[in-house]
């Protein structure tokens, strides 16, 4: 039984995550990141892919006290792990999500990853190794899972969303889309990736809730996987 994985995504009106040149764009507003901050807080840990490393140097940390001080109370540390899918261990050491306050840090590489690299890593991170060519979602999420993390909040980008939507393993997406048009056809969408070939491939969703945020709306959607009604 692999996690529960939520997906938090903010997007233009036009669909899109970040520029053409993968530059971070400020899509939601205070409202919104506080949203993100307490359903970061209530995860086991928080996931993305290493593009997202790469392009924006997140933290992924919790930033409002009151959300770790709850934490801190549940008996948890006051960040949840971070995790990072990153199959040739191309991280930098000096990644924010390595290095910016107190607790675990999980990397999952493939079999392809340079030795070398993963000994220098092991210094700031656990490494697991899970796939030959490319990170096996499935087989690093039941490691996670394994650890006793139960509940993963992904936080990008669209090929690491796109995989895990592929591989069946989404169960919940909040998809928050504000007022205004980023463009271009290389500019990065909530699933990229080679996409679904056949209508019946498609991934269908179940909207939760839709709630009017600040200048933009928020989607709440469950996502059906096979042998429930709609699939």
């Amino acid at each position: 039984m692999h996690p529960y994985v939520i997906v938090n995504v903010a997007m233009s009106a036009d669909g899109k995550i970040s520029t053409r040149e993968r530059r971070q764009v400020r899509i939601s507003g205070t409202l919104d990141f506080n949203r993100v901050d307490r359903l970061k807080a209530g995860s086991d840990a928080v996931m993305i892919g290493i593009g997202t490393v790469l392009a924006d140097d997140p933290s992924l940390t919790v930033k409002e006290a009151e959300c770790r001080r709850r934490r801190r109370d549940r008996g948890e540390s006051e960040q949840p792990v971070r995790v990072i899918i990153d199959s040739m261990a191309r991280i930098p050491l000096t990644a924010a999500v390595l290095n910016k306050d107190e607790g675990t840090r999980v990397v999952a590489v493939s079999r392809r990853a340079d030795p070398e690299k993963i000994s220098r890593l092991e210094r700031k991170a656990k490494v697991i190794v899970a796939g030959d060519d490319e990170v096996d979602l499935k087989m690093a999420l039941k490691r996670l899972g394994d650890m006793g993390i139960q509940r993963i909040m992904v936080e990008g980008g669209g090929t690491l969303i796109a995989a895990l939507i592929q591989a069946g393993l989404v169960d919940e997406i909040y998809s928050f889309i504000g007022n205004i048009i980023i463009g271009g056809k290389d500019a990065p969408t909530l699933a990229d990736g080679p996409g679904f070939q056949k209508e019946t491939e498609f991934t269908r969703l179940t909207l939760l809730e839709a709630r009017r945020i600040e200048n933009g709306i928020l989607l709440h959607w469950s996502v059906e996987h096979s042998g429930q009604p709609g699939t």
